[in-house]
């Protein structure tokens, strides 16, 4: 015989004498049954948990307080006009559910029928053409140049009536 049969002969035999079935379980099968005649352990019950009123947040539709301050002079401002207004009835885009300032420009697309923007916000970059919607105070995309993208924004005056508010939406110059 080969040395490897007699090395595989040696090792099934080994494995064949760990299958005897005459090995001793008596000091297992005593310590099962003192378990199971001791006292049966108690789980304490699960804390009560207190219940806290609801808050709803409503600071959603006011200025980031991260974002620089705009001061406005009451006197020069424009006042709003009933003429112009957003309209309820219009289908959201899904840019319209983040603020403005999160998008940045990061470049531009053209064919031969149109051009497109591309802005980096929201988790992704989108590409949006003249007259899509963005941002939450119904920003409409006027303008797209290589520089630049112009929004116009219909916000409150303060006063019951809406007023354009132009944006501007520079490229971002990679250093």
């Amino acid at each position: 015989m080969s040395r490897g049969r007699c090395f595989a002969a040696a090792l099934f035999m080994l494995v064949l004498a760990g299958c005897d079935d005459r090995n001793d379980f008596r000091d297992l099968d005593a310590y099962m049954a003192q378990s199971r005649l001791s006292a049966p352990v108690t789980i304490e019950p699960a804390p009560v948990l207190r219940s806290y009123p609801a808050f709803a947040y409503e600071a959603a539709n006011l200025r980031s307080p991260f974002s620089p301050r705009q001061d406005v002079d009451a006197s020069a401002r424009r006042p709003g006009s009933n003429l112009v207004k957003p309209n309820p009835d219009r289908v959201r885009q899904y840019l319209e559910g983040f603020n403005i300032e999160q998008f940045e420009m990061v470049g531009t697309l053209a064919n031969a029928h149109s051009s497109f923007a591309l802005l980096r916000g929201a988790g992704g970059v989108h590409r949006l053409k003249v007259g899509d919607y963005l941002g939450r105070n119904d920003g409409r995309v006027v303008a797209i140049t290589r520089e630049q993208v112009d929004v116009i924004e219909i916000v409150p005056d303060g006063e019951g009536a809406w007023q354009e508010r132009p944006r501007t939406i520079p490229l971002k110059k990679h250093s």
